[in-house]
Parts: C-alpha cells; structure tokens; sequence
C-alpha cells in the first residue's frame, strides 16, 4: 500500500469519489481512505434524484457542473442514469401558482392536467396540472456508488477501506493502519465531521438530520418515468421555497395536515429499474439522532401514496433510516490549515451538488498551491 499520495481523500460518500475523480484527472496520484468497507451513508440512503433546477445561487452552480459529471461517469463507469427532468404534481392552484412563478425563469416546463394523466400513474383528479423540471437526472444510489469506486480504482485511485482516520493535519493523515503523507487533504466524510474535527462541527453548527425511507413493490398502471415531487417539496427546495408564493403552499399545508408537517415531510417517489418505489421522507435534526423509527412516519408514507396513486398494492420491501449533515449554510467549505480542505453538502443536496463541489475543491486547491499568497478556498 502506497504511504504517500498527492490528495489523500477522507470518506468515500458522493463528494469523496467526485474529489478522487476531479484529482485523477488532473494527472494526480489519490487514495481515498474510510473507515468502512465502502460508501453505506447517505451516498446510498437517498431517492437517487438529481435535483439540478430546483436549486439555486452557488448550489445552482454546483449542481449544474456536477450533472455533466453525472453523464461522463454513467458512461464510463457502466451504471443507470437517466435524464428524466423531474415531475411535480400541483395538487391546488396554490401550489400551480409557484411552479408558474418560478418557471419564468426557465428549464420548467409547465403541464395540463391531462398531461399530468399521461406522464403518471396518479389517480385522476389529484392534480390540477403540474410542471416538468427539466435538467433533472435520476440515477440509482446504491448501484452508481459502488461502480464509481470500481471506475476509480480501475483507473488508479487507491482505496484503503476499513481504515479509520484519527488525526489530519498538513501533509499528514494518521489512520489506524499507519500515516499517510499528502500534498493536499480532503475531508469529506458529512455528517460524521464532528468525529474528527469537533471543534469545527460545533464552531459551524453542523449537526445531522435524520430521515425515515422505505422502497415498495407496488402494481402502478403505468411506469413512473421521472422522480416525481409535491407541493411539500416545493417548500423546501431553494427555487421555489425563496419565493413569495411559496408561503401560502406552506401554510395551507401545515393547516391541512399538521401531522405531516410535524414529520417535516418531504413526499417525493422514485421508481427504480426493477419497478420498485422509493417513498418518503421525514426529517429530525439533532445533534445525534436517535436510531428509533416511528411506524407512523411509514404508515403516514404509505397512505400518502395511495391517495395519490391509482394503486391497489403497496409491498414494503426495506425501511430505513438516511442521515446526512445539516448546518445554518448549504455548504460547509473550509481549509482549517494550510493543505486541508474539509467540505460537506450540508442541506441533503449532496448527490445532486456533490461532484461540483468536489471539482470546485480540487480546482481552487491546486490554483491556490500554485498562487500561496492569495489564501485558503472560501
């Protein structure tokens, strides 16, 4: 095993492999190291969705530079991607009102009703129309990741798993298989961040978010081609959240359904090749979680989908429990001292922001090596 490398890359979640990614193609020697046997967080926990045009500002950027990524590695790597776009189901005129307010601004495509028939399996008469979000791409989590790790390491990118990190500091990261020297060093291990560097996850306010997911045999009338929103997903994403419009989403479905509000419920459905769904989510915040999971939450999920769905059967095939970083900003971007860069997505965004994020790192790293008077990334 090689004791030295140009970027030492801790974690081996989204932002990780597209760290390892970014430097690899620069010609630069890498080893990514973590403390198990390989990407099981939130990498793996997630919809699979790609939400690029629902975000905005320097998630926008992100998320637009880590979509061609996205396309480039499903290619050469061999797993499923599609370019889908992103359904959204307007279930009031409230919630039409916002998708038409924020698709001014384009890559939205606003749908009838009878569109909205068309394109899904949704009973007749849920939606007074909807909208397709169209730079959006769907992948499937669990499969991309491990072929990401295998692409990687076919093209030289050494993995160290099952090796834990304990100390990183300039030029060195000590793990519990003997240090590693590196010219630069990328933490990027989410929400476990307080783990190795406390005082920066206290100093930030990084805490974790918990959320309850579960995937389903179902007997849909026809394919769910797109991963396919609600209004209490508008509310939460950056584009439509931020606007005026989304207030009155936001309180009529809190006053509606308190319940679900109270679960912070995010209700969202990917269907998966195998014809499965994934269904979801809640979301809990704390410092750490707790492991327990509510049958209500599943239960809320699964009542939720049949009133929307033209469905008879709804068979749970897996719950479980996603977690990921959350702060008071998008991002945690930090160099704590010179030479290591600690980064994180960290409002459950990473899959879709992650490789632009790493790309962002790696190219303002290497610029700045080359330029030491201008200071660390910002």
């Amino acid at each position: 095993m090689s004791t030295s490398a140009d970027v030492v890359v801790v974690g081996s979640g989204i932002v990780g492999l597209g760290t390892a990614d970014a430097a690899a193609r620069l010609g630069l020697s890498v080893i990514v190291v973590d403390r198990t046997a390989g990407p099981i967080g939130a990498t793996v926990r997630n919809f699979g969705h790609l939400c690029i045009g629902a975000q905005t500002g320097t998630a926008r950027e992100f998320a637009d530079a880590g979509r061609e990524h996205w396309l480039r590695l499903s290619a050469d790597a061999g797993f499923w991607l599609r370019a889908s776009g992103t359904l959204v189901a307007a279930r009031e005129d409230d919630e039409l009102d916002l998708l038409a307010r924020a698709a001014e601004d384009g890559g939205i495509r606003m749908l009838e009703a009878d569109e909205m028939l068309e394109r899904t399996p949704l009973r007749p008469g849920v939606a007074v129309g909807g909208a397709l979000v169209e730079p959006d791409l769907q992948t499937h989590p669990r499969e991309a990741a491990a072929a990401i790790v295998r692409h990687l390491a076919e093209r030289g990118v050494e993995f160290r798993f099952r090796t834990a990190v304990t100390g990183v500091r300039s030029g060195v990261v000590e793990t519990t298989r003997g240090p590693i020297t590196a010219g630069r060093i990328v933490v990027a291990v989410n929400h476990d961040i307080d783990q190795l560097l406390p005082e920066l996850a206290e100093r930030v306010g990084i805490e974790r978010c918990a959320l309850d997911m579960m995937r389903v045999a179902t007997d849909l009338p026809k394919p769910l081609d797109a991963p396919l929103l609600t209004g209490w997903s508008l509310v939460r994403y950056g584009r439509f959240g931020a606007l005026a419009e989304a207030s009155a989403v936001r309180t009529r479905l809190h006053g509606e359904r308190p319940d679900l509000a109270a679960l912070d419920l995010n209700q969202m459905y990917t269907q998966l090749p195998d014809g499965s769904l994934i269904i979801g989510d809640s979301h809990a915040k704390a410092v750490q979680p707790g492991p327990f999971q509510p049958e209500a939450a599943f239960e809320a999920f699964l009542d939720e989908a049949r009133a929307l769905f033209a469905v008879d059967r709804l068979r749970v095939l897996e719950r479980w429990q996603g977690v990921y970083a959350t702060g008071p900003d998008e991002f945690l971007i930090e160099e704590t001292e010179p030479g290591v860069h600690v980064i994180a997505a960290t409002t459950g965004i990473g899959m879709t922001c992650g490789f632009g994020l790493a790309e962002h790192t790696i190219r303002h790293a290497f610029d700045r090596a080359r330029q030491p008077a201008q200071g660390g990334i910002s």
